[in-house]
């Protein structure tokens, strides 16, 4: 099926998400969507599987034009969409969650599961998927999970097929698993809209790429421009996409965790007896999938949860019993993983939010008088320094986009004398030439003699900032690899030893499998660093 957008506009008050977008996807067509947070594809997306109305612009389906009053227009129209946080209900076998909304019923309208089963077995046995039609979803591991989600939408005959970052939330290997089924989609005549912001998947699958920038399309590309072309057409300008860093000088190990456990109210282990250290002038990155026990250890470090075992050392000084605002004048920096709850204050200006944690000290108060004169002027500082646009820094934080709202914790965090630097998820929503920025000063902090401790699901961040990585899974750390010695080795730092480490193989295991296998993604890593 051939499907074409013709100048859809979408505006959501002042904010145009998308402005004019014109897209064609040919049948059997791999075609990303390429873009920052934020730049307006999943906004397209919804538009197109019917959850928003667009403004202005149709859509074609095979030369005709089709108006959608919701989903399910889309869904009979032969529009499947596979969103980025999965539709699915934990409790429900694949075969009822395969068959939810669209029932197979008999007389008196009794279910007739068996052919529910008997479909999600037809569409796993030609294209390989190896799904059990009878397992639950809640013991499915993630990839599996998305694989039902691509069951639905075939069992109602996609012969369009939306995929939101497909990618977020997998393994190297599962993302590889992926790509091969989107090949055998694209062979089978399912047209697939690949929706991302990962520049080498992309040069691994599309067959070609269309750039979003602030809502509208900026350029189109081939597979074989390089990443670096990818992103400048992303950000509009040229960016190094890799930081610069000489290698790492660690001092004394600053910061030790050491036996640390966290079970949750219902008794879950989420944090499974851990021990590392951190030392000054070291990045140190916790790598893993999202959901193995990283956020938790995250909150625990700025005492925002509390562990049920276990000890925290920051320069021999026990950590267990200070408060948070007692860690944090202390010399913890911390970027939370939820900017929206921990960051920021939304009701708050934009330059209170930036002294959130010394509003009460020197220079910006003296006693029991607050400067606002100094709160301002420090905020217009730091939000030159760290490229935040904004109106006034006395306006809300909740009138800056997401991107804007991160950088505005990052410049509170990183903008103090610190002893440590804990950062979760630091780069999201930003683009990748804040990305740039930030790296840089992560390094920089580093190179300060700053212990710093990086949470990323991203590995493309960890591999370019970390001298030694943790990989997490299940609430256990199944292994830390030092770069700079497995960088001495053949091979270097394989991303393919990590990936597998992040689905829970022990690191030497890990080491030895990746050595016989070479994945699609890694391919790409290699003809990138070829060209």
């Amino acid at each position: 099926m051939k499907l074409e957008l013709q100048g859809i506009t979408k505006v959501f008050g002042p904010l145009v998400a998308n402005d004019h977008i014109d897209l064609v996807v040919e049948p059997g067509e791999i075609h990303a969507l390429l873009g920052e947070n934020g730049a307006g594809k999943s906004t397209l997306m919804n538009v197109l599987y019917g959850l928003y109305d667009p403004d202005d612009g149709q859509i074609l389906l095979d030369d005709r034009p089709v108006r959608f009053k919701g989903p399910g227009d889309a869904v009979a129209a032969g529009i499947g969409m596979v969103h980025q946080h999965f539709m699915l209900v934990p409790v429900f076998t694949v075969a009822e969650s395969v068959a939810l909304g669209y029932e197979p019923t008999g007389p008196a309208g009794v279910l007739k599961l068996d052919e529910a089963r008997a479909r999600v077995k037809q569409i796993s046995d030609r294209f390989g998927f190896d799904v059990d039609p009878d397992a639950l979803i809640e013991d499915l591991p993630v990839g599996v999970q998305q694989r039902v989600e691509i069951i639905k939408a075939l069992s109602r005959d996609a012969k369009v097929l939306i995929l939101d970052e497909p990618t977020a939330v997998l393994t190297p290997q599962e993302t590889d698993e992926l790509i091969g089924i989107m090949g055998e989609l694209k062979e089978a005549g399912t047209s697939i809209v690949f929706i991302t912001h990962k520049l080498r998947e992309v040069r691994a699958v599309a067959d070609r790429i269309t750039v979003i920038r602030r809502g509208k399309v900026v350029g189109e590309a081939r597979p074989t421009s390089t990443e670096t072309e990818l992103a400048s057409l992303m950000v509009g300008r040229s960016v190094n996409l890799s930081v610069q860093k000489s290698a790492a000088t660690p001092g004394e190990a600053a910061f030790r965790v050491e036996g640390l456990s966290v079970v949750s109210p219902t008794g879950a282990v989420l944090v499974d007896d851990i021990s590392f250290d951190v030392h000054g002038g070291e990045i140190m990155c916790i790598a893993g999938v999202q959901g193995n026990g990283q956020t938790e250890l995250a909150e625990v470090v700025l005492g925002l949860e509390e562990a049920d075992a276990g000890r925290l050392t920051l320069d021999g000084q026990d950590l267990r019993g200070r408060s948070v605002k007692q860690r944090l004048r202390a010399g913890i920096g911390f970027v939370p993983e939820d900017r929206s709850t921990d960051g920021v204050v939304a009701s708050f200006s934009i330059a209170e939010n930036l002294v959130l944690d010394l509003y009460d000290t020197e220079p910006f108060a003296k006693g029991i008088s607050m400067s606002p004169a100094r709160v301002v002027a420090n905020a217009e500082q730091r939000a030159e320094e760290f490229d935040v646009r904004y109106t006034s820094v006395q306006d809300p934080i909740s009138t800056l986009s997401g991107g804007n709202a991160q950088k505005v914790v990052l410049a509170r965090e990183m903008s103090r004398p610190l002893r440590l630097l804990v950062a979760s998820q630091p780069t999201r929503g930003l683009d990748v030439g804040s990305i740039e920025f930030v790296h840089k000063r992560m390094v920089a902090e580093r190179d300060n003699g700053t212990p710093v401790l990086i949470v990323s699901t991203e590995l493309d961040e960890v591999l370019n900032l970390a001298d030694r990585i943790a990989v997490m899974y299940r609430g256990r750390i199944v292994g830390i690899v030092d770069v700079a010695e497995e960088n001495g080795t053949a091979g270097g730092v394989n991303r393919d030893m990590l990936g597998l480490m992040m689905a829970g193989v022990p690191m030497d295991e890990a080491r030895t499998q990746a050595a016989e296998h070479h994945s699609i993604l890694g391919q790409a890593y290699m003809e990138e660093d070829a060209q």
